[in-house]
């Protein structure tokens, strides 16, 4: 007999628990709404494995990835965000509720926000689990290239972000070795880029080659390709292998909910806004230029302070746009049209305020009133009678048409 799974309710469910949702989290638990984070794996996500971070603001000594993860945790529980360690199963965003279903709950919410992240992809070589991220393979030249300063080091891939990162390297590293699949004189990347790396000094290729095998003890010590055409082995000895050969977001779930590119990014506007009222994305698993904990930061910062504004808009819009009838003027205040207009409304408010209202909104700084009353253009009247938006006119609107339907 299945168990009956327990359904609890929130303002803000947020699934991932990466920079970008731990951000999330502290606003919108900052902004005092019951705010759920679901994290499968480690909070803090990818960011955990990072030994040394440098480039985020605040810590000019430098950070871990891990330390600071648990202080942006920390931060996100003194504002009451509550933690489930458990995978999403499934999702509905097709109601004005959301559903976020795990193996023995369901999430009811007002708010969710996507921040899956991503993993990167790998190369499923003999012995590469046991130096993933801060034991040898990065996947991050950013990161871990500092650390790297004098010594050699490997790189896994030769499209553009391989080729670009491995000149980044070149600043730091003695050597940069490129393991490429292709015969010699042959990459994915654009033909710019290849020709600087191949005039690079400091850059060095191994050619018809792919990883067999990984080796060493608690940390990376030597890497072994295997050579296509021939079948020898090469032995690369470095302390980091990088691997550039693609990233796949965590989107499974989202196919055929969630508006994604080919590649399955997320895709949303620079309000982190998803093409589903009340969903919105932020980090790695979105379509980005960077991907970096400063970045996801700024995404979650953005969805938070929105899934805030999107509630309060959501009650005003059901308390005081249909919960009584009247009318709705819906206007840009930094308009001279729309202030002329105002003033005609001012007149018929006086001839109406004893038996209707007037409710004035001003979208100068937001829109989401005027996108749930499917007002494109301003300035227009609303006439709402019976808890429904019956008609919309214009700004040369007739006050004797107006009394007319509310009466």
């Amino acid at each position: 007999m299945e168990r009956e799974k327990k359904i609890e309710e929130y303002d803000v469910v947020i699934i991932g628990g990466g920079a970008g949702g731990l951000t999330a989290g502290i606003y919108s638990g900052r902004a005092r709404l019951k705010t759920l984070l679901i994290e499968k794996s480690l909070v803090g996500g990818l960011a955990t494995y990072t030994n040394e971070i440098e480039n985020y603001p605040g810590f000019p000594e430098g950070t871990t990835g891990l330390g600071l993860m648990n202080l942006f945790e920390k931060q996100a529980k003194k504002f009451g965000v509550k933690f489930k360690g458990t995978d999403v199963k499934s999702v509905d965003f097709s109601g004005e509720v959301k559903i976020v279903e795990t193996f023995r709950n369901i999430y009811k919410s007002k708010v969710v926000i996507v921040a899956s992240g991503g993993r990167p992809r790998v190369t499923g070589a003999e012995n590469e689990e046991t130096f993933l991220f801060d034991k040898g393979i990065s996947f991050c030249a950013t990161c871990d290239a500092a650390s790297n300063s004098g010594k050699d080091v490997l790189i896994i891939g030769s499209g553009d972000a391989a080729i670009e990162e491995g000149m980044f390297l070149t600043k730091f590293a003695n050597k940069v070795i490129v393991s490429v699949i292709h015969d010699e004189g042959k990459m994915d990347c654009n033909e710019i880029a290849k020709a600087e790396a191949l005039a690079n000094p400091k850059m060095e290729f191994v050619w018809n080659t792919v990883v067999k095998r990984f080796e060493g003890g608690e940390h990376l010590e030597n890497v072994v390709l295997e050579n296509l055409r021939t079948k020898e082995e090469v032995n690369i000895k470095v302390p980091t292998c990088f691997e550039f050969i693609g990233y796949l977001p965590n989107t499974e779930i989202f196919n055929d909910k969630l508006n994604m590119t080919d590649k399955g990014y997320v895709l949303v506007n620079e309000n982190m806004e998803t093409n589903v009222s009340g969903v919105y994305a932020v980090g790695d698993v979105t379509d980005k230029f960077l991907k970096q904990v400063a970045t996801a930061v700024g995404d979650g910062a953005i969805a938070g302070y929105a899934a805030e504004k999107f509630i309060a808009e959501e009650e005003t819009y059901k308390s005081q746009i249909l919960g009584k009838d009247g009318v709705v003027f819906v206007y840009d205040a930094s308009e001279a049209g729309c202030r002329d207009c105002l003033a005609e409304v001012e007149k018929l408010e006086k001839e109406m305020q004893k038996n209707h209202c007037v409710t004035r909104v001003d979208i100068y700084k937001s829109r989401g009133l005027s996108d749930r009353m499917e007002i494109d253009e301003v300035p227009r009247l609303a006439i709402v009678k019976g808890g429904k938006i019956v008609k919309i006119l214009g700004e040369n609107f007739d006050p004797e048409e107006v009394k007319s339907i509310l009466a």
